[in-house]
């Protein structure tokens, strides 16, 4: 790649995406877009290289800055997510389906690889839930699994039938002390070390043992960067790569938290609908197909990103 669009780029991912891409290929090759430019923060992204604004639902809109910027690939992060999406699966559908169907197209015409993410939403109850294989049965209970189940078989398609290189993971949470995000199941995850430092209390949304697969913010853009350079003919899934680095509940995180403020304490007051949710949700994947195939390697687990997340949000809000 060497003039990237990332869209959604005010989001979760987006807002750090642009940053690291921005070090490695140059402020100017690397465009930011978002539906609007209202989200809170978003300065730095918008202010240290070039922004557009562009609708994923408006073929056109995209069509005119992959054009104006000879754009040859593309970060495509612009989604509703999970939490969200159960209150208004039309919108999901949407803009998780018909966005990316428009980028897909915009990638054919234009001859762009295409980066989009898939998820561990896109398995359901009946999936293998520990160690969950990379090839199994994806029956996912809630319209954001069904839409990134959908989505991998698009990017799938678009690949054999029209040679679009297209390439994808399936995130775990994310956890980042840069951005909070914007209405997922493993939101609490985040929320968490906020309150740990500001409050030195935490209610979970989440029940006492329910395991969800998560990874810190850097390794993530590092396995979005590392598959878009990875050498195609080593890579046999393309789009729906498992990927992990830890495994935990809302108690282990709490204990983790701990031992940094012995203060701390845990309440739960759980949201029915994100614990259906996480519920259906496997409790650790197995990601071995991605260390094999680009050389998969993250590098944090809860402890060290404890400890790296609570010496930076230290900092951020001043405490």
């Amino acid at each position: 790649m060497k003039k990237i669009l990332v869209t959604g780029a005010l989001g979760q991912i987006g807002s750090e995406i642009v940053l690291k891409l921005r070090e490695i290929y140059g402020d100017s090759n690397v465009i930011a877009s978002s539906k609007d430019d209202r989200e809170a923060g978003s300065e730095e992204v918008t202010g240290s290289g070039p922004f557009e604004i562009v609708d994923v639902l408006n073929l056109r809109q995209i069509s005119q800055v992959v054009s104006k910027y000879k754009i040859d690939g593309i970060v495509h992060l612009a989604a509703v997510l999970s939490a969200v999406g159960e209150e208004k699966p039309h919108l999901l559908w949407d803009v998780n389906m018909n966005g990316l169907y428009n980028i897909l197209e915009i990638a054919r015409e234009k001859e762009c690889a295409i980066f989009t993410p898939s998820s561990i939403a896109a398995f359901g109850p009946s999936t293998p839930p520990d160690q969950t294989p990379q090839d199994t049965i994806q029956r996912p209970t809630t319209i954001y699994g069904v839409s990134k189940v959908a989505g991998e078989l698009l990017c799938d398609y678009y690949y054999e039938r029209f040679g679009v290189d297209t390439r994808g993971v399936r995130f775990p949470g994310l956890i980042s002390y840069k951005a909070l995000p914007g209405g997922g199941t493993t939101d609490y995850a985040v929320h968490i070390y906020y309150e740990a430092l500001k409050s030195k209390k935490f209610v979970s949304n989440i029940k006492e043992g329910t395991k969800m697969d998560m990874m810190y913010m850097p390794d993530a853009l590092d396995a979005i960067i590392n598959l878009m350079e990875a050498d195609p003919s080593k890579l046999k899934h393309r789009n729906a790569f498992n990927i992990t680095a830890m495994s935990f509940a809302p108690e282990d995180i709490y204990k983790e938290i701990k031992k940094h403020i012995p203060e701390f304490t845990l309440e739960y007051d759980v949201d029915p609908i994100k614990q259906r949710i996480a519920e259906s949700w496997p409790n650790s994947l197995d990601d071995r197909a991605a260390r094999e195939e680009w050389g998969w390697n993250p590098k944090y687990d809860l402890s060290s990103m404890t400890e790296d997340m609570l010496a930076k949000l230290r900092l951020k809000l001043k405490i």
